[in-house]
């Protein structure tokens, strides 16, 4: 792009116009921007992926997959905007089958400004019609570049046009009032030669200012791409408990929207010790003052040392978000304290090996659980930008399957960070998802229905607390099995942890697994 900017700034005009938006909030998770969902549209089970553009306006990639042997005559993807529903969204558009998948239907769908979306998928078949609604935020995170074979030849044929220009100036000051005949005399020479240099002067400047323009709107654009609110982290000691503090802390914070809680929670906390990854806690702070601004948790017994801190947090308007931070526990939270601000009932920590190196390879990997059971985790080769489905088996001391509880209204948590951090994410067995920001997009639908427009298809009377991944009738007993499911797409090679955090006769346990992800092309299906 720099070629670009030195020749023709000009012609970039148009695309510079389109990317000057209002800067935007975080998305959830950290550097894994694209949205799984495994659950129902009425009587059809489905599996919807969202990649979202990295510029807005942009074209999102939608593909569903109808699941189990259902046989769909017609899939249909809409967006809808928070608080407009179904009343400002523009007409369902039917999406095509892929060739050689019968059961996978994909679109592409515009997403003309920032904020917060989603999209609704229809099917219709021989069972019916059904609906559902996928959280899908639309925020700006990269700027488009151009290759160097491309800026080198604009910057070429730039340079042409202005030499080119400067010499009809010349020529014409020169020639174009001589009468026919008349020679060329050296007045008209010097004339026409400094006219020239006026002209190229002159298109330097219009290129200098170009270029000028051009590096300002490039910084206005560099500095709205969408980033974590600036936290402030800290410990403290309250009535002999460590404590940990949240702040926001960010100019940019004016733009804060009240919180809603998911699962019961304002904010779930992970953090993490780096850098061996061998200390996990996840934590549900407690919300201070009415901005929401500053949050505090009381720290479990955790080892000593520098962690890194995630905190998922859902604003009303159904976007979902994630800030990041890191903060050093000091020894002192080692020690089991007495007093003070307690713990809320679902934290939970485990300490673990340190993170170690491991194989592409499939295959079973086993984690042994706190009660003396085991995870079984049923390996696929895991290559980056791929889809994937990570399978777990839940196994109590005594090798039979274990019988799982809900454990804040979900069968399982998982979280899957790379080595570096530069992924983070929170899974649930409906997928990457937030539970709380999709219902907000089904009750401002249903009540756009209730409204005066078209009712959603399969969508009336929905239980909100029987969503997807909240289906527990899978769960373990005498000869059962008790499995685990999670969509997911690692977004980049590398090395990762896993935690897997499941519920069972009443306490919390969480399983470890370390995996090396293959480099991979995009394969959308």
């Amino acid at each position: 792009m720099s070629a670009m900017r030195r020749s023709l700034p000009l012609l970039a005009l148009a695309l510079a116009a389109s990317l000057v938006l209002a800067a935007a909030p975080a998305r959830a998770h950290v550097g894994s921007p694209n949205i799984f969902y495994d659950g129902d549209a009425g009587p059809y089970p489905v599996r919807v992926i969202v990649r979202p553009p990295g510029v807005v306006p942009g074209l999102a990639e939608v593909t569903v997959r109808v699941r189990d042997g259902r046989k769909a005559d017609q899939v249909t993807i809409q967006p809808l905007q928070y608080k407009d529903g179904l009343k400002g969204a523009p007409a369902p558009e039917p999406a095509a089958t892929v060739p050689g998948a019968p059961d996978v239907w994909s679109d592409a769908l515009w997403l003309m400004s920032s904020g917060s979306f989603s999209v609704r998928i229809g099917v219709q078949g021989a069972d019916g019609e059904g609906s559902v609604v996928v959280p899908v935020p639309a925020v700006r995170s990269q700027v488009l570049g151009m290759g160097k074979g491309l800026g080198g030849l604009l910057a070429v044929l730039g340079l042409f046009l202005i030499v080119g220009a400067v010499s009809i100036v010349g020529v014409a000051v020169r020639e174009a009032s001589l009468p026919p005949g008349e020679a060329i005399d050296g007045r008209r020479r010097r004339r026409a030669r400094w006219t020239a240099a006026f002209a190229a002067v002159l298109f330097a400047l219009i290129v200098w200012g170009g270029n000028a323009w051009w590096n300002a709107v490039d910084r206005q654009v560099r500095q709205k791409l969408f980033k974590p609110f600036a936290v402030h982290t800290a410990t403290r000691t309250e009535a002999g408990r460590p404590v940990l503090t949240l702040a926001v802390d960010d100019s940019s914070s004016k733009e804060w929207v009240p919180l809603i809680p998911d699962h019961g929670k304002l904010m779930h906390m992970f953090v993490l010790r780096e850098p061996g990854l061998d200390a996990f806690a996840h934590l549900h702070p407690v919300a201070q003052g009415k901005e929401q601004k500053n949050f505090r948790a009381a720290l479990p017994p955790l080892p000593a040392g520098t962690y890194r801190v995630y905190g998922d947090i859902v604003d009303e308007n159904g976007f979902a978000q994630t800030l990041v931070g890191r903060v050093e526990i000091p020894a002192a939270a080692a020690v089991e304290p007495q007093g003070g601000i307690a713990l809320d009932p679902d934290d939970s920590w485990h300490a673990s090996e340190p993170l170690r190196q491991a194989s592409t390879a499939a295959g079973p990997k086993v984690s042994r659980l706190a009660d003396g059971g085991t995870l079984l985790w049923h390996q696929e080769p895991l290559v980056a930008n791929q889809e994937t489905t990570l399978r777990f088996e839940v196994r109590g001391p005594d090798g039979q399957a274990a019988r799982l509880e809900p454990y804040m209204g979900m069968l399982s948590h998982a979280v899957i960070t790379r080595d570096d951090g530069q992924v983070f994410v929170h899974l649930h067995p409906m997928g990457t998802v937030n539970m709380a920001a999709q219902k907000v997009f089904v009750e401002s639908a249903s009540g756009a229905a209730k409204a005066g427009t078209a009712a959603m298809p399969g969508m009336q009377g929905m239980d909100h607390s029987a969503m997807a991944g909240m289906d527990h009738s899978s769960s373990g007993g005498t000869g059962g099995t008790s499995v685990l499911s999670f969509p997911y797409e690692f977004p980049q090679p590398g090395h990762y942890r896993l935690w897997v955090q499941v519920k069972s006769q009443g306490r919390i346990l969480t399983g470890v697994f370390d995996t090396d992800v293959a480099q991979g092309g995009l394969d959308p299906l």
